[in-house]
């Protein structure tokens, strides 16, 4: 690899999978540590990052992992405290964590929202606290946060927690972005369109009669005929911390193969 992140140290939230297969963060942070970066490998399944740990290391990268509930800010303090001690300092911080609840303001309880807006924006909050003054302190970092395509448009699916949760998000990442632009902090956001990633079937698959429908109608539902794949989402994310993107700040980033573009 090009060494685009060599000597960089990158906290990946979320980096873990939630089944068999390669998720965002999971490929994410495989990625990253391919490109030269010490990963901190961070999921609240502490089995799901030691075992994107493992693949890090069995390919010569480094890597650590830490079990964490991003809603709870005590987790993510203990978590960051560590990375500090342990590292120095924090120069990739990569918010992956995300949770789609079906339901309208009919049928999703009060709780189930709260929850959907906690695990999308609130994480990124929290994570942000804590990160931030490590990267003031130096006057440089990168912030990548997972938003969606469902953050500007109707993607099909009656999730009105995850359209708001995901808008805001954006809002969320453009703010940082000018706020801190002038101490060398760069923010941006990535959506991701229609993805193959094994959450699709823990989260979606219930809106089809079976996994191989839902996976036919997606690959149909996009322009360039198949979903993007993790893969698609940790090449933007690196890009996006890398230095190669150092005048770019403060953009949502659509990955999804022409999705957006299209009216309907």
């Amino acid at each position: 690899m090009s060494g685009r992140l060599q000597d960089k140290v990158a906290l990946v939230f979320g980096a873990g999978s939630v089944g068999p297969g390669w998720g965002n963060g999971k490929a994410t942070a495989t990625l990253f540590a391919r490109e030269g970066a010490a990963v901190v490998c961070i999921d609240v399944n502490a089995a799901a990052a030691a075992e994107t740990v493992g693949i890090i290391r069995g390919e010569g990268g480094r890597a650590s992992a830490a079990a964490c509930d991003v809603t709870r800010s005590e987790d993510i303090r203990a978590v960051v405290a560590a990375a500090i001690a342990e590292h120095g300092r924090i120069d990739v911080l990569h918010n992956n964590v995300g949770y789609a609840t079906m339901g309208g303001p009919i049928e999703l309880d009060e709780a189930g929202w709260h929850r959907t807006l906690d695990l999308n924006v609130t994480s990124c909050f929290l994570t942000c606290k804590h990160v931030l003054p490590h990267m003031l302190e130096r006057r440089s970092g990168a912030i990548v946060n997972l938003s969606s395509i469902a953050a500007v448009r109707y993607t099909g699916y009656p999730y009105a927690a995850y359209y708001a949760a995901k808008a805001a998000v954006n809002n969320f990442t453009m703010g940082l972005a000018l706020q801190y632009a002038a101490q060398g902090i760069r923010v941006n956001a990535i959506m991701p369109g229609l993805m193959n990633t094994p959450l699709i079937h823990q989260q979606i698959s219930g809106q089809y009669a079976d996994a191989e429908e839902m996976v036919r109608a997606r690959d149909a539902a996009c322009p360039t005929g198949r979903m993007g794949t993790a893969w698609d989402i940790a090449k933007a994310a690196l890009f996006l911390a890398s230095d190669e993107a150092a005048y770019i700040t403060g953009v949502s980033l659509p990955v999804d193969g022409g999705l957006s573009c299209r009216a309907a």
